[in-house]
C-alpha cells in the first residue's frame, strides 16, 4: 500500500516538476522566445548582406566570372578616383542642407499646431509631399526647373529676367536636387514635431507662464526640451536620408552633367550595374556605410553627453 502510494506520488510529481522549471525560467525565456524571430530576420536580411558586401569589396568581380581576390585594391583605387571625391563632396552638401529640414519642420509644426478655422486643410497640404513617391517628386521638380517650359523659367521670363538652366549646370544641378529632396523631408520632420507637440505637458507650460516666461523664453526652456525625442528621430532620419540619396539623382540628372551631381549611392549603383564592377561598387557601399555609422555614433555620443549634464 505504501509502495503504491509512493508510486502515485512519484507519478504525479513529474508534470509539476516540469511546470515549476518553466515558472522558474519564464522571465528569462519569454523575452528570448519573442525576440528570436526578429533577431533571425535581422541576422539574415541585415547582418549577412553587410558581411557579404564587405567580402565582395575585397574582390574584382563582374557578377559572372569567378571572383578574383585583390585585397584592399578597390579601396586604394578609390583614393585616386576623382568621381568618388565629387560624390563624397556632394553627400556632404546633402548632409548640411538636410540639417535644415528639422528647423523648417519645427516652424511648420508650430504654425499648424494652432486651433484656427481650416487648419485640417492646411495640414493636409503640408502633409502631401510625404505621402507621394520620390520618383514623382523628382519628375515634378524636373519639370519645374526645365529650361524651356518649367514654371520657374516661365515666372522669370514674365518678370523680364534671364532663364536659368539648373539641371544642365555643373554648379547648380546638385542644388536643384537638394531643394527637391528638402520638400518631402521637411514634411516628415513636421509630422514628427506635430506628434511631439501633442505630448507636451500643459502643466509645465502653465507653470512657466505663471513665473512670467513667454515667447522665446517659454519656447526655449519649456517646449523645446520636451521635443528632444522628436528632434533626435528627425536628425537621424535626415542623416540617413542625405547619405543614401539615390532616387532623386537618378530621376533628375542621372549623376550629370559630367558626374557633377552624383552621390555615393548613385555612383555605387552606376559602377555595379552599368560598369559591372561589383567589387568596386561594394567598396563604395562600405565607405558610405562607415560614414553613416560614424556620423550617427557621434550624434548619439553628443546627445548622451548632453543628457548627463
Amino acid at each position: 500500500m505504501a509502495s503504491s502510494s509512493s508510486t502515485l506520488a512519484g507519478f504525479g510529481t513529474a508534470p509539476f516538476a516540469g511546470e515549476s522549471w518553466w515558472r522558474r525560467h519564464q522571465m528569462t525565456l519569454t523575452p528570448a522566445i519573442l525576440l528570436a524571430p526578429g533577431c533571425l530576420f535581422f541576422a539574415v536580411f541585415v547582418l549577412w548582406p553587410i558581411l557579404d558586401s564587405l567580402w565582395i569589396s575585397l574582390h574584382d568581380w563582374d557578377g559572372i566570372h569567378p571572383m578574383r581576390y585583390v585585397g584592399f585594391g578597390n579601396y586604394a583605387e578609390l583614393l585616386h578616383d576623382d568621381t568618388f571625391y565629387t560624390a563624397l563632396e556632394n553627400n556632404v552638401y546633402w548632409l548640411l542642407a538636410y540639417m535644415m529640414a528639422p528647423v523648417f519642420g519645427l516652424v511648420l509644426a508650430l504654425f499648424l499646431n494652432q486651433t484656427i478655422r481650416g487648419m485640417r486643410f492646411y495640414k493636409s497640404l503640408f502633409f502631401f509631399p510625404f505621402v507621394i513617391s520620390q520618383v514623382v517628386v523628382g519628375l515634378v521638380f524636373s519639370w519645374f526647373f526645365n529650361v524651356n517650359f518649367g514654371l520657374l523659367n516661365v515666372v522669370l521670363h514674365a518678370v523680364h529676367l534671364p532663364r536659368v538652366a539648373l539641371m544642365e549646370s555643373e554648379n547648380w544641378a546638385t542644388v536643384g536636387i537638394i531643394i527637391a529632396g528638402l520638400w518631402p523631408q521637411t514634411a516628415y520632420c513636421m509630422i514628427l514635431y506635430l506628434t511631439g507637440l501633442t505630448a507636451i505637458n500643459p502643466e509645465l507650460v502653465e507653470a512657466a507662464r505663471l513665473d512670467g516666461a513667454s515667447g522665446w523664453r517659454l519656447f526655449r526652456h519649456v517646449i523645446l526640451p520636451q521635443l528632444r525625442p522628436a528632434t533626435f528621430i528627425a536628425v537621424v532620419v535626415c542623416v540617413v536620408g542625405a547619405l543614401r540619396s539615390f532616387d532623386l539623382v537618378s530621376i533628375m540628372t542621372k549623376g550629370g552633367p559630367f558626374d557633377s551631381s552624383t552621390v555615393l549611392a548613385y555612383y555605387m549603383y552606376d559602377q555595379t550595374f552599368h560598369s559591372f564592377r561589383y567589387g568596386y561598387g561594394a567598396a563604395i557601399a562600405t565607405v558610405l556605410f562607415l560614414l553613416m555609422d560614424v556620423y550617427i555614433a557621434f550624434f548619439l555620443w553628443s546627445l548622451l553627453r548632453r543628457e548627463r549634464r
